[in-house]
């Protein structure tokens, strides 16, 4: 099968060529999918996409005048892809459900390690001669409640991880794990939000999550507690953590995700005038930690994403389907 790869970087050109072998022809592009680059793929028979490309309507409609009739998704989330518009034109959706939740979720502890403790500016202190305390008290997240927020793969991993570490833990989801009974109580949202210390997100992206954690959200909890994103922008109303930044109602905030990454993340700008002014506003804070996306990026994580990719072109070839189908149902 011919699938041109959008949005490659070097560690994706690795995996997936090692994961493809001769089995497949991979053609790898720089640039994200959207409706103008959608026709770098013509006479490729698949498309591989992630996270922040566009796959709406006009997009694949591009694509399917190319002749793709698949399109791949190398990660779990499929809300930038327009599935009612994929099913029109006879384009197959493929994701990789789970690849290592492992890794998501200790990139979690590990922002929330690094606000509490301030191993960051620790770290900056010291290189420069200065071993002063002053300014880097933390506190013990032993026997603190940590508040688990979709229990998916990713989630159930998180409130393990919290659970060893001695925190009370609680979840909400509307299909509760049976594999944390005994680590973690069920109770709502608004409950979940109110007495918990720290608070973690692992939920999907949908219509009805879009800025779950907003001003009202926010009023619910408790004065000083840390929110913790590792799942979607979208997820958090910037402006509304900004404000309880500002008010010091929220203690401290760790993102590796953002709503408006897409033109940002994965990219080098190093040189370049950050021209958002609400991310420009957030990094003010010293009580903020943003990382760029880079939750996933383990080498077992890396490895398992590109096989499943493969499997579902394999699949698709071999069958007429992919191994793990996205529909619009």
């Amino acid at each position: 099968m011919r699938i041109c790869v959008f949005g490659a970087k070097p560690h994706d050109e690795r995996t997936l060529s090692e994961a493809a072998g001769e089995r497949h022809a991979l053609r790898f592009l720089a640039p994200p999918l959207d409706h103008l680059t959608a026709r770098l793929a013509e006479h490729a028979e698949a498309a591989c996409i992630f996270v922040n490309d566009e796959a709406d309507e006009a997009a694949l409609r591009v694509l399917s005048e190319g002749g793709v009739r698949l399109l791949l998704l190398r990660c779990s989330g499929y809300n930038n892809v327009d599935l009612e518009a994929a099913a029109r034109l006879g384009i197959a959706v493929a994701r990789v459900p789970a690849y290592s939740p492992h890794a998501v979720a200790e990139h979690a502890l590990a922002l929330l390690l690094t606000l509490n403790r301030k191993t960051h500016r620790a770290h900056a202190r010291v290189r420069e001669g200065n071993f002063a305390l002053d300014g880097l008290e933390g506190w013990d997240i032993h026997g603190k409640t940590a508040g688990i927020i979709g229990t998916g793969s990713i989630g159930s991993c998180a409130a393990q991880i919290f659970a060893g570490l001695g925190c009370r833990v609680l979840a909400t989801d509307p299909a509760p794990s049976d594999a944390l009974a005994g680590l973690a109580r069920y109770v709502s949202f608004a409950e979940l939000m109110s007495e918990s210390d720290v608070i973690s997100l692992h939920c999907p992206l949908t219509p009805d999550t879009h800025h779950l954690i907003d001003a009202g959200a926010l009023a619910l909890t408790k004065r000083g507690v840390t929110l913790i994103n590792t799942s979607r922008g979208g997820l958090v109303d910037t402006r509304a953590v900004i404000a309880a930044l500002k008010s010091e109602h929220l203690g401290a905030l760790g993102l590796d995700v953002y709503e408006e990454e897409a033109d940002m993340f994965f990219e080098d700008l190093s040189g370049h005038v950050l021209q958002d002014d609400v991310f420009a506003r957030l990094l003010t804070f010293p009580n903020v930690l943003v990382t760029g996306h880079q939750g996933f990026f383990t080498r077992e994580a890396l490895r398992a994403i590109a096989e499943t990719t493969i499997a579902n072109a394999t699949a698709f070839e071999e069958e007429g389907a992919p191994r793990h189908p996205v529909t619009a149902d």
